[in-house]
């Protein structure tokens, strides 16, 4: 059963073509951790398909999403799925926002150049998919090869390989380190 230790609240998107560990261990570990998260189909439906063909249920859809609820916006990788996220216009819109406002915006793998190619990430320590490092150094990021980067309002991270330490720190952004920690121990999770 879900404890809600925060009244902040995440919205995690998919598209079609994402890679779904990258988003589904983060909605796992944030529900652990008691995080309010809403998965979010940028499709009109809220069924999405992977890349790997795996086809889930989302909770709504961004159409329906009242963003002025939410606290952070998570974007995970994925090919197609990166390009079909940047090609939302509306949760475009929004990343920007948030992201000016202060408030927190976080993507893993390939979704960080989206950051890169909305202007949000330049004189910005961040990190990606080695595929997109180029990306990135040209829009003027601070270019780390770290698993994980968090920078202000800005958290990254590089692959499907880093979705648990990814997700920990958004955990540690909302609970702290020792909660994190404890999570960590929790699901067995060894660096």
């Amino acid at each position: 059963m879900f404890e809600a230790k925060t009244d902040k609240k995440t919205a995690v998107f998919f598209a079609d073509g994402c890679e779904e560990i990258e988003g589904l261990t983060v909605v796992d570990l944030l529900y652990r951790a008691g995080i309010p998260c809403t998965k979010v189909s940028i499709n009109d439906k809220p069924e999405v398909t992977s890349s790997h063909e795996i086809t889930f249920r989302t909770d709504t859809t961004v159409k329906e999403l009242n963003f002025d609820e939410y606290d952070m916006l998570i974007l995970p990788g994925g090919v197609p799925g990166t390009p079909n996220l940047r090609a939302c216009a509306l949760l475009m819109e929004k990343v920007v926002s948030f992201c000016k406002e202060g408030k927190q915006i976080a993507a893993i793998c390939a979704a960080p150049g989206i950051f890169a190619e909305l202007g949000l990430l330049k004189g910005v320590r961040a990190t990606c998919n080695p595929t997109r490092d180029d990306l990135l150094i040209e829009s003027g990021a601070i270019h780390s090869r770290d698993q994980v980067v968090v920078s202000g309002n800005i958290i990254t991270s590089r692959a499907m390989g880093t979705a648990v330490p990814f997700g920990l720190a958004i955990v540690a952004h909302y609970l702290g380190e020792d909660t994190a920690k404890a999570l960590q121990e929790n699901v067995l999770y060894c660096v």
